[in-house]
């Protein structure tokens, strides 16, 4: 039986909220919380959040089923512990420095790519893709009967961290173990598979943020949100056409970022 949370003790007669939950309702508060847990590592749940890692791959489903449960107990989508963040810097450092060994980067080379990679393509990038998706979702998928009801920014972003997960995993780790030997070679065979593991990281970053969204009860029409598939694949096609090697483009564009 899932833990209940007594609501009427905190409302007035009227069914309002008095004004102390009100403030802790509202985003700031919330983020005010998410920030400071940031810093206190014994508070935070690292073995539900590598669970949740786990299932990403394996079931992504019941990792939104957790959303559900979080909104009925702490009236809130996104999440309140910021122990999945931590573990993904963690894989995002790791692997990175993976990536500067096998590309024969210096130690500083490195550090270089390591920085752009963490405030530019994750935080950077998830911040904007964040900011894009929650603004559409508001604006466009909201169901009318729900107009009061909106896609929190945080839950946006962790939408977004969910789907970035799987990415990582294939292209900034399991992608490390063929590019030297496979994908680099200038064969067939090399961009056949680095442009296959492309294909798959880039689709299971828009199957879970379809699955994000979807879960909403609120929003309509999130099928839309799987139509970059129709592109992806007619981009995987003409790459294996024309030859080109999104790895080696990758591993170029590293390597001039930390000149």
């Amino acid at each position: 039986m899932l833990p209940s949370t007594s609501v009427n003790s905190s409302m007035h007669g009227n069914g309002v909220l008095n004004s102390r939950d009100a403030a802790r309702h509202t985003a700031g508060a919330k983020r005010y919380k998410y920030l400071r847990r940031l810093f206190r590592f014994r508070q935070m749940d690292f073995e539900f959040a590598a669970w949740q890692m786990l299932y990403l791959f394996t079931s992504p489903q019941r990792v939104y089923r957790n959303f559900h449960y979080r909104k009925q107990t702490k009236d809130q989508w996104a999440r309140d512990d910021p122990a999945f963040l931590v573990l993904l810097s963690i894989w995002l450092c790791v692997s990175t420095v993976g990536f500067g060994f096998v590309l024969d980067m210096g130690f500083f080379e490195t550090i270089k790519l390591l920085l752009w990679v963490v405030f530019i393509d994750c935080v950077g990038v998830g911040l904007l893709i964040s900011t894009l998706m929650w603004f559409i979702s508001n604006k466009y998928l909201v169901k009318r009967q729900s107009r009061d009801s909106d896609v929190e920014w945080g839950y946006a972003f962790d939408v977004h961290l969910n789907a970035f997960y799987p990415l990582l995993v294939i292209l900034h780790f399991i992608q490390l173990f063929f590019i030297n030997h496979v994908i680099l070679t200038d064969t067939f065979i090399g961009y056949l598979v680095g442009n296959t593991l492309w294909l798959i990281a880039v689709g299971y970053y828009i199957y879970v943020t379809f699955l994000g969204y979807s879960a909403l009860p609120f929003l309509k029409n999130t099928v839309i949100l799987l139509y970059p598939f129709a592109p992806l694949i007619l981009l995987y096609g003409l790459s294996l056409a024309l030859g080109w090697n999104f790895t080696h483009t990758l591993c170029s564009f590293y390597k001039y970022r930390v000149k």
